[in-house]
């Protein structure tokens, strides 16, 4: 049986499209603009800084010889292809999860295309206090830790405040 798209979580698919433009649009002008390790502070606790991880979050296994990228690749095409078939199953109204999906997808897409292209991902968003600084990432990072956020409160909904939600729209 087949669902007109627009009726499944598929129609926010426009938000996946919105992270990879803004996500590979600000990895494009950062490649273009800096060198290795380059800074420039744009406000107080805040530098653009242009630095590269082979590996995963906070640098999991960025020092692991190269296998490490082939297998984060696999681990956003399959984890991207199980929220597709999720967001298909969904309805369109569930506006909380679908987002969520969507953005983890489009962080996903944008470092599995820094990892093909590149072998690393390119991260330049630098927040620190002082000399301490939160690790580097990028604005495909902040999509999955939102859309992971936007998971875990969809979590705490209760079956029946979805259904009165999905009712008054």
């Amino acid at each position: 049986m087949n669902k007109p798209i627009c009726s499944t979580g598929l129609r926010w698919l426009w938000l996946v499209v919105v992270v990879l433009i803004l996500d590979l649009g600000s990895k494009q002008l950062v490649l273009q603009h800096f060198t290795l390790y380059e800074s420039t502070p744009l406000i107080p606790y805040f530098n653009l800084t242009y630095a590269q991880n082979p590996g995963a979050a906070f640098s999991f296994l960025a020092d692991k010889g190269g296998w490490q990228r082939w297998f984060f690749a696999l681990v956003a095409i399959i984890i991207s292809a199980v929220l597709l078939v999720m967001m298909y199953r969904s309805s369109a109204k569930q506006k909380l999860s679908n987002a969520a999906y969507a953005l983890v997808i489009g962080g996903a897409l944008g470092n599995l295309f820094d990892r093909l292209v590149h072998g690393f991902v390119v991260d330049f968003i630098d927040f620190y206090v002082g000399e301490w600084h939160w690790p580097t990432f990028n604005i495909a990072d902040s999509a999955i830790c939102i859309g992971a956020a936007f998971i875990i409160i969809e979590s705490f909904i209760s079956p029946d405040d979805k259904k009165t939600a999905s009712i008054s729209q």
